[in-house]
Order: structure tokens, then C-alpha cells, then sequence
């Protein structure tokens, strides 16, 4: 079978629609301003991967610290 001959009548149209990753919610109590100065190309590449951008960044850093609290 091909994908031309696959049937999408059934399915509703996506189009428009934005998508998000869920995640985790922490409170915003937990959460700290600060400013981070952060390479160019990391910034890209996160922003690129669509809004919440920041939560993800947060993310790994959250990963590489508990990767370090278990040793």
C-alpha cells in the first residue's frame, strides 16, 4: 500500500492547529527570573523548535542536574 492510496476522510483537518509537547507543570512559585547568557546557536536551535522554547531549555538543565546529583 502506498500513501496515495491511504483514506484520510474519516480524519479532521489539522490545518491551523498548533501543536505543543506537553510537560511537566511546576508551579510558578518554583520558577526564578534571572538573566542567563546563553551561545547564539543554542538559542536558535531551541526557539526553532517551537513556543515554550524556554520550558524545554529548563528541561535539560533539569536532566543534567539530576544526572550530577546521582553520582
Amino acid at each position: 500500500m502506498t500513501d496515495d492510496d491511504i483514506d484520510y476522510s474519516d480524519i479532521p483537518s489539522q490545518a491551523g492547529k498548533l501543536w505543543t509537547r506537553p510537560g511537566a507543570l511546576i508551579p510558578a512559585e518554583n520558577k526564578q527570573q534571572i538573566t542567563l547568557r546563553l551561545d547564539a546557536d543554542i538559542v536558535t536551535f531551541f526557539k526553532e523548535t517551537g513556543s515554550r522554547y524556554q520550558s524545554r531549555i529548563n528541561a535539560v538543565l533539569r536532566e543534567y542536574m539530576k544526572a550530577h546529583q546521582q553520582g
